[in-house]
C-alpha cells in the first residue's frame, strides 16, 4: 500500500525547519546580549570609563549612578502601588 503524502506536509517541514533554527539564533542572541548587558553595567556603575588619577570624579559618578538606580528603582515600585 502506498501512502499518500499530504499536499502541504514539505512545506510544514520546511516551516518546521525554519522555526528550529530561529529559535537556535535566539539563543545566542539573547543569552549574549544579557552577558553583555550586564558586564557593561557592572563597568558602568563601577565608573570604569572615569579617569582613575581623580578620585574624586570616580566616587562622584558612583555615587551619582548609585543614586540614580535606586531612584528608579523607587519610582517604579511607586507607580506599581499606585496603579496596580
Amino acid at each position: 500500500m502506498s501512502r499518500k503524502e499530504h499536499p502541504k506536509e514539505k512545506q510544514r517541514e520546511e516551516a518546521l525547519k525554519a522555526l528550529d533554527r530561529v529559535q537556535a539564533e535566539s539563543e545566542t542572541i539573547v543569552g549574549s546580549t544579557f552577558v553583555r548587558m550586564a558586564d557593561r553595567a557592572k563597568n558602568h556603575l563601577s565608573a570604569a570609563d572615569k579617569d582613575n588619577d581623580d578620585q574624586i570624579e570616580v566616587w562622584g559618578t558612583r555615587i551619582g549612578r548609585g543614586a540614580g538606580v535606586i531612584f528608579a528603582i523607587g519610582l517604579v515600585i511607586y507607580l506599581a502601588a499606585t496603579y496596580l
